[in-house]
């Protein structure tokens, strides 16, 4: 019997999962169920992080390399069926103590034996190759662990208590023993009370998720709509799937960023910097700065509705607080900038109708989550971070390049999109856009002039490394990945 058991046979009153305000709901179970055998979904076979998003209440996430093969492999098939799949997280009845998830970088499957090109040449690289490339100002800021290709993979851990995880991680450390060596620990939760949601700047995050046709039973009004097969492998959407093997199908490609944020400095710039609009205070053109900075109030209501002011009421009702394009009867999109800037951080992530026929391909599920505490009156005082502090970025893909690539590299980091413009230049996005550690020029920020120039010299969001992973499904773990070979 495995160790992790007492922890897995347990009822619930209360769920792992948050379900903020605003934020688009997860399925019914009895409606995931009978969306997903429409396509013959089998989400008893998919790992239970993939399509749920960013709803987890406390989550750490462990690093570990592999030291012996075998043991390894013959604990991780024991192990296998205590692993959280999507039909037991959707359903609090079926929720156990902990969600337990896990996923290999390319590392990983070579330690165990597995060779295999699953046609993603960002995957089998490895992240730490491509510092440069995502617009890192270098290796020196990473977390030790990812700099080179050390970590072969990673136990995703959630629950509504934190003594529960640091049980559950307890008992799977003891299946594993000595096969395995714990290289790096992250903790990250929900923010508390009013902000859970919230990233730490203080933004709902999440309202955009895209809705998974054949696992997503009503997707609200905006919400895009894509196949199965742009997050899972070897399903209907996945275009590489010719050159893949067969057990990776129901698995997925998960990006693992640290990304620490400058919460005081980016304060500090809003206040530095207010939007002088007619009948606004300096305080109140702060938030505005801020919210076109991102493309949405705080409260999660985006400005391509609200424009001036923020309307929390629009916010908190999913049935419109994502139902929008940036397209107005009568204005030109490829000019227009007074709602919402190109340069936008939710423009730059997800153009909608900029691209005539939306992007589809470019979706990802996105399941990150804050990490580590509040800011503190000491460096909201001092305008300056003094603790480390972010989100740990988590997104699900089935083509790393056509997913998390596209919209840091080609998007967020490319000057010229959206529209391909010069006159004036969009720039940067004011977020996420990074440009190896120099200044960034970003406009259309002021709806008064937008042809003004913002020198954004310092990165509010910054990377502190990371890893690619696969995750694998249920039964390519169980058949596969612990098969002698």
């Amino acid at each position: 019997m495995s160790p992790f058991h007492r922890h897995a046979i347990h009822r619930r009153k209360s769920s792992i999962l948050i379900q903020p305000q605003g934020q688009p709901e997860l399925p019914a179970p009895a409606a995931a169920a009978a969306a997903a055998m429409t396509l013959d979904l089998n989400l008893t076979n998919i790992q239970g992080d993939i399509l749920i998003g960013m709803k987890k209440n406390k989550e750490k996430f462990f690093f570990f390399s592999i030291n012996d093969r075998k043991i390894f492999k013959q604990r991780l098939k024991s192990g296998a069926k205590f692993i959280t799949t999507t039909t037991q997280l959707v359903d609090v009845n079926k929720q156990p103590a902990a969600m337990v998830n896990v996923a290999f970088s390319q590392t990983g499957l070579q330690a165990m034996g597995f060779y295999h090109f699953l046609n993603d040449f960002h995957f089998s690289g490895g992240q730490f190759r491509e510092a440069a490339e995502l617009g890192d100002p270098g290796t020196d800021q990473w977390v030790g662990t990812f700099r080179g290709k050390k970590v072969h993979g990673v136990f995703l851990l959630a629950s509504d208590s934190t003594t529960v995880i640091d049980a559950e991680w307890a008992a799977v450390n003891q299946l594993f023993g000595s096969s395995i060596t714990e290289l790096y620990t992250l903790s990250a939760e929900a923010r508390p009370g009013d902000q859970a949601g919230h990233e730490h700047f203080g933004f709902l995050d999440g309202i955009s998720q895209p809705a998974i046709n054949g696992f997503t039973a009503n997707p609200a009004p905006g919400q895009s709509i894509v196949a199965p097969g742009r997050v899972l492998l070897g399903r209907d959407g996945d275009e590489r799937m010719l050159g893949r093997p067969s057990w990776a199908k129901d698995g997925s490609f998960l990006v693992f960023r640290q990304l620490k944020q400058l919460v005081p400095e980016f304060n500090k710039f809003l206040r530095d910097n207010p939007l002088l609009l007619p009948g606004l205070t300096p305080e109140q053109g702060s938030e505005l700065l801020g919210a076109r900075m991102v493309g949405r109030w705080k409260s999660g209501a985006p400005v391509d509705l609200a424009p001036v002011f923020d309307d929390p009421t629009l916010a908190q009702d999913p049935m419109r607080n994502n139902n929008f394009d940036f397209s107005y009867p009568g204005e030109d999109l490829a000019s227009n900038q007074t709602r919402c800037p190109f340069s936008a951080h939710i423009r730059k992530t997800a153009p909608r109708a900029d691209f005539r026929s939306g992007n589809p391909e470019h979706h990802i599920v996105r399941a990150g989550i804050p990490y580590d505490p509040e800011v503190s009156t000491g460096e909201a005082a001092a305008n300056a971070t003094q603790q480390d502090r972010g989100l740990a970025f988590v997104a699900y893909q089935s083509d790393i390049d056509e997913g998390f690539h596209t919209l840091q590299q080609r998007w967020a980091n490319t000057v010229e999109f959206v529209h391909n413009k010069t006159d004036p230049t969009p720039g940067f996005d004011p977020i996420v856009g990074a440009n190896n550690g120099q200044s960034r020029f970003v406009s259309g920020l002021d709806p008064s002039d937008p042809d003004r120039d913002f020198n954004l010299v310092v990165d509010f969001v910054q990377s502190r490394g990371g890893e690619y992973f696969f995750s694998p499904s249920i039964s390519a773990i169980t058949d596969v990945l612990t098969a002698d070979i």
